[in-house]
């Protein structure tokens, strides 16, 4: 589940793992109605962005500890918890305190006290938001090969929709609490469903003249989604525009641009060592592979 903060993401996963009650409609798995159900018997495991690790533990204690409230024996806890660290990296961390630990080795042994009871579904509430780029990156690539070994169902809540398209099988996309698209993570992306998703996922939604839905002629005014990297500078394009700002992204310039007869503005990619500068003028076409007509608001 993605979406900007605010849009019910946390809420709804606190919902299915019965630490809020809803106001309206049902929690269903597998057919079952969960309303009655307490948290601690809907067999899920939980995982938070402030680890919850337990600081008089070390990491072989924090890891058993849930084997052990199933009702494991001390040895069994300890076998399966040693089993489910190397998993996630950490073989050779069993006596280590929490406090020797790199918060991306904390998030890994959150992860492990969180998958050895081997919950029907694991659910990670924005666990990797206190991490730099590069760790959240690798941790993305570690979960979704662990899970999948596993065969580990997740239900994985971020604001990051890289993290999203990253790991997930399949995305929901939410806003104000209520669900803007579902699909696979090609599908979202390619074909955002209404202008919220397209410019949470970076599009521009720009004014246009566009076909009615089902007629081959006639025009009629809508809204279309384009891809910052489907605008693209043209002597001859049949957009005008005015640089309005610049971002350097990498292997890419993000640039603004002002259209002009329309109140709103663009981001465009520009490569090469040498952008376009503010104020100039450009003139732009677009790539019919990087438009997509949107409904009505």
């Amino acid at each position: 589940m993605v979406g900007p903060s605010g849009s019910g993401k946390s809420t709804l996963l606190r919902t299915i793992a019965g630490l809020e009650t809803p106001i309206a409609g049902r929690v269903v798995r597998d057919g079952v109605d969960l309303r009655g159900v307490p948290p601690h018997r809907r067999d899920l495991g939980l995982m938070f962005q402030d680890h919850a690790l337990f600081p008089h533990r070390d990491v072989l204690g924090n890891v058993a500890f849930g084997l052990r409230m199933h009702g494991r024996s001390r040895r069994d806890a300890e076998r399966e918890a040693r089993a489910t660290l190397e998993r996630v990296g950490l073989a050779g961390y069993e006596h280590r305190t929490v406090a020797q630990l790199s918060g991306g080795e904390q998030q890994r042994v959150a992860l492990a006290r969180a998958l050895a009871p081997a919950p029907s579904l694991l659910m990670l509430d924005e666990p990797l938001g206190a991490l730099d780029r590069h760790l959240r990156e690798q941790l993305v690539a570690d979960l979704g090969r662990v899970c999948r070994e596993l065969g580990q169902s997740v239900l994985f809540v971020t604001h990051d929709h890289d993290e999203a398209f990253g790991l997930g099988d399949r995305v929901a996309v939410l806003h104000r609490g209520r669900v803007e698209q579902v699909g696979t993570p090609t599908e979202v992306w390619r074909r955002p469903a209404t202008a919220f998703v397209a410019e949470f996922l970076g599009w521009n939604v720009l004014d246009a003249a566009v076909p009615p839905l089902g007629t081959p002629v006639g025009q009629t005014a809508g809204l279309v989604a384009v891809r910052p990297d489907a605008l693209e500078p043209c002597a001859d394009g049949p957009l005008e525009a005015r640089v309005a700002g610049r971002t350097f992204r990498r292997d890419h310039w993000s640039v603004r641009v002002h259209l002009d007869g329309s109140e709103r503005s663009a981001e465009l990619v520009a490569r090469g060592a040498t952008p376009p500068a503010i104020g100039d003028r450009l003139r732009l076409r677009v790539d019919p592979d990087g438009v997509v007509a949107l409904p009505p608001p």
